[in-house]
Parts: structure tokens; sequence; C-alpha cells
């Protein structure tokens, strides 16, 4: 890179850190010009270093009935002194007109790409200082879920690189910029944005959002329904429909709690407020960490708080991901294992040691089984650092990034101490806050910072977690007494040692419930299983974790008295995580004519983009 790109860069970082919220201002503005340089991201046309937005307003209009938006996006930019064009990712939108500096613009549509889109480039000069393009979506934007019901209601989904197919953007992680936003809705509906939000209805339907912490294109969210709002803390509150609006204010009420915890661990929280939207069942994710405004799938509402891991989870990822964030998806540990293990840490100090070695234990099992399964496929996939160039980035989101980022640095902790780990990074978050992060200068930086021995270096055996496959020898042994008591129980239950009836099933936790349904093996007989139905009446419990292990057993044992809560499930909840097992099921069980009817027939038109593909892939029409 050149020196004048280099400073232009690091004054644009500069002017983003200046902006006005105190915990950007007490950022160390050193840190932006310690090291610019860019790491090539292959699923973005955008040229930042040769241009860069970094603000943008927006003013939409949302319309249900044609399913589309209309909008304008103008962007604030910064260039080279030699620029002569800028460029952003659309993919799947109409472009109406461009103007530079509020005059009419020339432009170029470049050739479309599979899932990456197409290059949206317009001239401009060194000089020019405003972007404004008019467009509008298409109906069927993969971004986009428009949900249909007596109350309409529309969510985004803009991670990994869908935030193209709704709005024309530099769509890389590694490009932030803050942003206003005025929307217009039909005036029964509320609008909510990755923003400060509103907590009532106006009559208008005309909403106005303001983000001033710089953010990636991948956190842009907005969904537009008719929510109410509950205030559950401080700085926390829940948004959901009315008719869950009662459970979720229950379900969630310990927001609050989990931050504070957060805060005690590394440092204060930098988005002012923490609030949750449940989502209807369609979204494809449990949740997703859209900055002030986590979205989240009503299937964590199990009515007894079991499931908040997963909100402890997207909090988390205000700290990692939001504040510190991958450079490109090939870093997409960064994110991921620091979350997780950050989420297990607020587990712990809120509801205690046990209870989050069990959730370490299970999610230690689901590592090992999908490294066993991804080794037989490409096991450079078991790589930290992912090789995703030429494919969808979302062929990244598996249990590699997740699962065996924490354990690299659960073990990083057991090296070095608690004490010493949590200090590590409370001031990598600190030193890098809105900044970006790749995986070479996370190692830098903590050969630097962490591991100061030789023989620290040399024990962590770091290259083999980065860029070895499977998992390394020093992988921590991850041990829950409660869990081995259940292990102990799957096998003695199997084996018709121990009966039905003196299982400790009413006692136990999900966790352990869950534990026990997907360690069930082969030998596990039909009359078995009924007979644990019956007993505990699985097949209607509340918590949708255990009730999609039991469908994946019933399934696989052939449990058909299960089929029609089997079809239900499968037609209203498009969460990827319980689709994809389920109908793999019974993909391998002979049973492909049930999955295809209920997909094709019955389910496909409820899920989300994100996850018909997926299913696509699975269950190809002959």
């Amino acid at each position: 890179m050149r020196l004048f790109n280099t400073l232009v860069l690091a004054l644009t970082l500069l002017s983003l850190i200046g902006c006005s919220n105190e915990s950007i201002n007490n950022s160390k503005k050193s840190q932006a010009i310690l090291d610019m340089k860019r790491a090539t991201d292959h699923h973005s046309f955008s040229k930042p270093n040769e241009s860069i937005a970094t603000h943008l307003e927006w003013d939409a209009n949302v319309d249900f009935d044609k399913r589309t938006v209309s909008a304008t996006a103008t962007y604030s930019i910064s260039s080279s002194k030699d620029a002569d064009r800028i460029i952003f990712d659309i993919r799947e939108l109409n472009i109406e007109s461009v103007t530079v500096d509020g005059t009419e613009g020339s432009y170029e549509i470049g050739a479309e790409m599979p899932f990456i889109g197409s290059p949206l480039s317009i001239n401009i000069t060194p000089e020019t200082k405003e972007i404004g393009i008019t467009y509008s979506t298409q109906p069927g934007a993969d971004a986009f879920l428009w949900v249909e019901g007596s109350s309409p209601f529309l969510f985004t989904q803009s991670q990994a690189i869908l935030a193209r197919t709704w709005i024309p953007c530099q769509d890389s992680p590694g490009v932030r910029f803050t942003y206003n936003a005025r929307v217009t809705v039909p005036n029964n509906l509320m609008a909510l944005m990755s923003a400060e939000n509103p907590t009532d209805k106006n009559n208008l339907g005309v909403y106005e959002f303001k983000m001033d912490q710089p953010i990636p294109s991948y956190l842009l969210a907005l969904a537009v329904g008719d929510v109410e709002f509950r205030s559950v803390g401080e700085h926390t509150g829940v948004y959901a429909t009315p008719d869950l609006i009662d459970a979720a204010e229950y379900e969630f009420s310990e927001m609050e709690d989990l931050l504070v915890a957060a805060e005690g661990l590394y440092g204060k929280y930098s988005w002012e407020r923490y609030d949750l939207l449940v989502l209807p069942a369609a979204f494809p994710f449990g949740g997703m960490e859209n900055p002030r405004l986590t979205f989240a799938t009503p299937t964590i509402i199990a009515g007894d708080r079991s499931l908040v891991s997963l909100v402890a989870h997207e909090l988390a990822h205000s700290w990692s991901g939001n504040l510190v964030t991958n450079s490109t998806w090939d870093d997409f540990w960064l994110n991921e294992g620091f979350t997780v293990y950050f989420e297990q840490r607020i587990m712990e100090a809120v509801y205690g040691r046990e209870i989050s070695e069990m959730l370490a234990c299970l999610s230690y099992q689901g590592l090992v089984d999908e490294v066993d399964e991804i080794m037989d496929l490409n096991p450079n996939d078991t790589h930290l650092r992912l090789h995703l160039k030429d494919r969808n980035p979302d062929d990244g989101m598996t249990a590699i990034a997740y699962d065996k980022g924490y354990m690299f640095l659960r073990m990083l902790e057991e090296t070095v101490g608690r004490e010493t780990f949590d200090q590590f990074l409370k001031t990598y978050f600190d030193k890098h806050a809105f900044q970006v992060m790749d995986t070479d200068n996370f190692i830098s930086y903590m050969n630097e910072n962490l591991l100061v021995s030789d023989d620290l270096k040399a024990s962590t055996k770091t290259e083999e977690w980065i860029d070895g496959k499977g998992l390394p020898s020093n992988c921590p042994i991850v041990k829950s007494e409660r869990i081995e008591n259940v292990d102990k129980a799957v096998k003695s239950w199997s084996t018709g040692e121990l009966s039905t009836e003196d299982l400790d099933w009413e006692n136990w936790l999900y966790q352990e419930r869950y534990r026990f349904l997907t360690n069930l093996g082969e030998d596990v007989t039909l009359d078995q299983i009924t007979e644990l139905n019956n007993a505990y009446s699985i097949n209607s419990i509340g918590n949708n974790e255990v009730l999609f292990a039991w469908l994946e057993q019933a399934i696989r044992k052939n449990h058909t008295d299960s089929y029609e809560r089997l079809e239900t499930f499968l037609v209203n909840v498009g969460r990827r995580k319980f689709l994809t097992p389920l109908y793999r099921a019974m993909k391998e069980t002979g049973q492909i004519e049930m999955a295809l009817d209920i997909y094709y027939n019955k389910a496909r038109k409820n899920y989300h983009s994100v996850a018909t593909a997926t299913m696509d892939e699975l269950l190809p029409k002959e």
C-alpha cells in the first residue's frame, strides 16, 4: 500500500474514532495508524484502499404489497489522491440513478458472479465527498423474509454477504461506517434497526434512526412488524409481537444481569443499550448480534429461562465481533471463537461453573462430531483460518470457528492463567475498539503481549490450531460430573440395566436431557423410546433444544407417533441448526419422500434464503 493511502485511511479511522460516543473517544487513537494493511476480501468488489464509505444516510419506504424497499443511500466518502472510482457491492438491486456531490453521476454495473453479485462502479475525483444511489430491491431479495399472516412482518439477515441484496454497500467486514436512517412503513407497524430505536409506534409510520458507532455492513439490520416493547433493566429491554411479549419479558428478565457480568469481565459496554427483538420462528439462526438490537428466534422461549446462553452469546458479540471485527470471513473464528469463550465466562459468572461446564461439554461433543464429519469431506475446513475464496462464506459457519476457536482460547487461559488471560483480553478489546483484526495480526499481538517467552509460544502449538487439521493434542479436556452421570445413565438404560422409571429425567436440567437424547446409540430400540416418551411426554416438551433432539431420535427409530409433531415443527420453525439434522436424518433412514413432501410442499415457503440454500443442496429435487 502506498504511504498516502495509508495516511488517508488512518485519518478516516481517526475521524470515526472521534464520534460523539464516549467509548469511541476513549479508544487508543494511535491504534488506527499502527497497521493499515488490509487483508484481501475475496467476497467484496469494493476497493477501500482507493475510496471508502465512512457514513450513510438512508431514506427508505417499505412496501408490503410489492415486497420491496425503495430507497436512496447517500454515502460520505474519503479517497486517495489518485482515486477515480468508488465501488459498491450489489445483488438483486434495481439501480435507478446515481449522484456525485449532488449532480448526476456516471456509473457502470459489472458482470454478476454467483452469490457475490456485481460491482457498482461510480466515477469520482479525489475531491468527491458524497455519493447518492437511488434504487429498489427485488421481491425475492435474499436478505429479506416477508412473513405472511394477519399481521405482516419483515426482517433482514445481512450476515455474511446479504447486506448487498437490500442496500448498495462496501459489503466487507473490514469496512466500518456510521449511519442515520429514515424509514416509512405502514402506520400500524413499527420499524426497528441496529441503531437507536423507538419504543412506541407513531401515527405516521415514519421512524428515524441513528447509529453513531461505526459498524460493518453485515450488522445493518431492519425489522418491521406489530411489536411492543418492555423494559427489563436500566439498559435492556425486549420487543416482541403482542402474543409473545409477556413470555419474552419473563424469559429475558435477567438480561441486565448478563450485561453487568460481561462488563465486569472485559470492560464497559460500548453501545449504550442492549435490547432484543423476538422474530418470527422462520428466523434461520438462534440469534444475530445486530448492535443495540439482537435478533432472536422464539425457539429460545422455553418458559423457564433455560436457554439464556444464546442471549449471553449474542451479548458477548458486543465486544468480539461488533467492537473488534474479523477483517474477512476467512478470519471468522476471531468473531465466533472469542464469543463462545466470552459466553461461557458470562454463564459461569451468572449461573455458576457447573452450568457453564455442562454447556462446554455439549460444545465439545458437537465439535468432535463435526470435526470427524468435515475431515471426511474437506480436512482443510478444520483449520481455524478458513479458506473461503470462490466459496460462499456461509460455508465457514461450522463448529470449527465457534468451538475450536473457543477451545483454543480456553487452552490459552489454562496455559497462562485466568487472571493473566483476562487482562490480555480486556486490553485487546480496548486497544482495538471499533477496528478490524485478521488472524496474522492477532497472532503477532498475542505473541507480543501474552506468549512472551519461547517456552510459552512452543507449548501452545498455535500453528497447529490456526492452520492444522483436526484438534491439536493440547486441546483442553472438558469435564462435567453431571454430564458424566448422564452418560452412565445412557449406557445403563440402553442395555436395560436401568429402567425408564428410574431415570432422573424430571430433575435433569435441559443440558442433561439434551445430552441423554443425543447420545442414544443404534442399539436403542423403538420400544425403548416409545416407553421413554410415554413416561415423560417428551414429544410435547416446551424446550425446543430437547424437542429437536427427541425428534431426531424419533426419525431414526421410526417413532411414527411423533411424525405429526415433526411436521408441525419443520413447517413452522426455520432455524437452520434444527432443520439440517432433521431433514438429513430422514434422508439417511430411507424416508426421503417424507422429507421432500414436507420441505417442498409445506415448509420451504416459510424459510429464509439462508435456510433454503442449505436445504436445497441437502434435498435436491429429482
